[in-house]
């Protein structure tokens, strides 16, 4: 091998993972992928077992041939050892299932009990349905009628957003899973929760003495929180025009940052504990009250054609699958308030959209700035202070002060000190599914959605969007390729803020100082 494989300190139990789904784009592109690099790493040891399922007749060997495919094509690690590809390959087995006939679920369990047999597994079972959330309630049954869950190790479900479509059907999904399922046996992946900088921000908060005492609204001005997409809504259209931006990504990647930049230090770190902070900020949401409250408080908006990088660029509306009459938002922007003592009266800001210029995710702290009236606030424009947080796709943090202009007498100018993580020579980052499949496999549910963070996050986007719904067609439009509609720079400059540039659009007139 090209590589040495670096041991953890824990490997998870033998376990069976039944991958639903199995010849869909999600497990192609991430979820066989990450059980690859798991299993490089030594993160897995050979009491393993994958048994892919969908309707799509497959033999085994045509299935490893797509396996084969998808490792070399998105997986971090290439195979450069075909001896060691052939023991991982082993592990992989394929059953075709119309999952709405429990019949085949009997089929199931006797491959199941031979492959486990084969590898010495002790009956845990890892069931990752990636799939439609409507079809999660009759896999759910069907497992159970079939015998799958009768074993004396441990069951577990993952199951990919969206969680329902607001607060009725999730309520419904979650009664249906609930019949066949412990709520400490069912992880909902928000794979944002598995970024390297979403996790470090715990880190950064809780473990730096400079930052947690001023963590709080004597000390800070604002907070952003900003997704940007490049693309449009791709083939995603018939799902996108019935979801749009406020579900997509508001309801769970979005609040799910937000949570994890205002909660409150946990008691313990277990897993619950974490948990009942980030809930403790659901509930802490001041809730629009009225359509006038959500007209003032949040922008709607949709685009239209445009133009990037000198290529030119479609409106939302003449995109394929999309209602040519469509009233679906594909951005939006809010202003938040976390209604607590560490928080009152600061505002957070959120947006997200597609067709933006730039594609990253970050998070702008913004410090409240100095007096003005006295000492050098007299005489020079002092910048507010600034710690960004980059998610994605670069990682990594900066912070931005003021300083003395080197070479000057006494002029001041905003200097900025960067840290990017991915860009350390020879880094080859663990990717998000990687982190939540571990952690499922080992049972560590901190980085999954639990059904009352769920709930408190669609009882507050649902006032929204019933709103919205009040007048569909109270939408603003922005060209493609554009930061978004002018009400939502508007929506900051009311109360004296503006966005601050993100990766890719820095400040010409800050010094950069990369220790990297």
């Amino acid at each position: 091998m090209a590589d040495n494989f670096s041991q953890p300190t824990v490997q998870p139990p033998g376990a069976v993972f039944f991958i639903f789904g199995a010849t869909g784009d999600l497990a192609r592109r991430k979820l066989f992928p990450a059980i690859y690099s798991l299993y490089r790493e030594g993160k897995l040891a050979e009491d393993f077992a994958v048994i892919g399922v969908a309707r799509r007749p497959r033999t085994d060997e045509e299935f490893k041939e797509d396996l084969y495919r998808s490792i070399e094509e998105f997986c971090r690690y290439k195979i450069d050892d075909q001896e060691h590809w052939g023991r991982f390959a082993q592990h992989f087995s394929y059953k075709s299932l119309d999952i709405n006939n429990v019949d085949g679920y009997h089929e199931l369990r006797e491959l199941t009990e031979s492959v486990e047999a084969r590898f010495g597994i002790p009956g845990n079972r890892l069931f990752y349905l990636a799939l439609a959330p409507e079809l999660f309630g009759s896999v759910s049954f069907n497992l159970q009628k079939g015998g799958m869950l009768d074993t004396s190790g441990w069951h577990r479900l993952v199951i990919e957003k969206p969680f329902g479509y607001d607060l009725q059907s999730a309520q419904k999904l979650n009664e249906e899973l609930s019949q066949v399922f412990k709520e400490e046996e069912i992880y909902r992946i928000d794979h944002y929760l598995g970024k390297e900088m979403v996790q470090n921000i715990e880190v950064i908060r809780f473990a730096n003495a400079f930052f947690e005492p001023l963590w709080n609204n004597k000390h800070i001005a604002n907070v952003q929180i900003t997704l940007s997409e490049t693309v449009g809504v791709e083939e995603r259209g018939g799902y996108y025009d019935h979801a749009g931006a406020l579900r997509d990504m508001g309801q769970n990647h979005m609040l799910q940052m937000l949570t994890m930049i205002a909660m409150e230090p946990p008691s313990r770190l277990y897993a619950e504990d974490i948990r009942d902070e980030k809930v403790k900020v659901l509930r802490s949401l001041r809730p629009y009250e009225s359509v006038q409250e959500v007209k003032e408080n949040v922008v709607r908006g949709q685009y239209i054609a445009g133009e990037a990088r000198g290529k030119k660029l479609p409106g939302y509306r003449e995109e394929d699958k999309v209602d040519p009459n469509s009233n679906t938002e594909t951005y939006f922007a809010a202003k938040v308030f976390v209604d607590n003592f560490r928080w009152a009266g600061v505002p957070f800001y959120i947006r997200t959209g597609k067709r933006l210029p730039v594609k990253t995710t970050e998070v702008v702290v913004e410090f409240k700035a100095m007096p003005t009236n006295v000492y050098l606030g007299q005489k020079h424009t002092l910048e507010p202070n600034l710690l960004v947080i980059r998610v994605n796709p670069m990682e990594g943090i900066y912070i931005k002060i003021n300083a003395k202009k080197p070479g000057s007498e006494s002029q001041i100018q905003p200097l900025a000190m960067d840290f990017c993580q991915s860009c350390l020579v020879g880094i080859n980052s663990p990717e998000a599914y990687e982190r939540l499949i571990y952690d499922a496999a080992q049972g560590d549910s901190t980085y999954f959605t639990r059904w009352d963070e769920v709930a408190a996050a669609w009882a507050f986007v649902d006032r929204i969007a019933a709103a919205w719904q009040q007048n569909p067609s109270d939408i603003s439009t922005y060209p493609a390729g554009s930061w978004g509609p002018k009400e939502a720079d508007e929506l900051l400059a009311k109360d004296g803020f503006h966005w601050w540039p993100v990766n890719g659009q820095e400040e010409d007139n800050v010094i950069w100082i990369n220790p990297n």
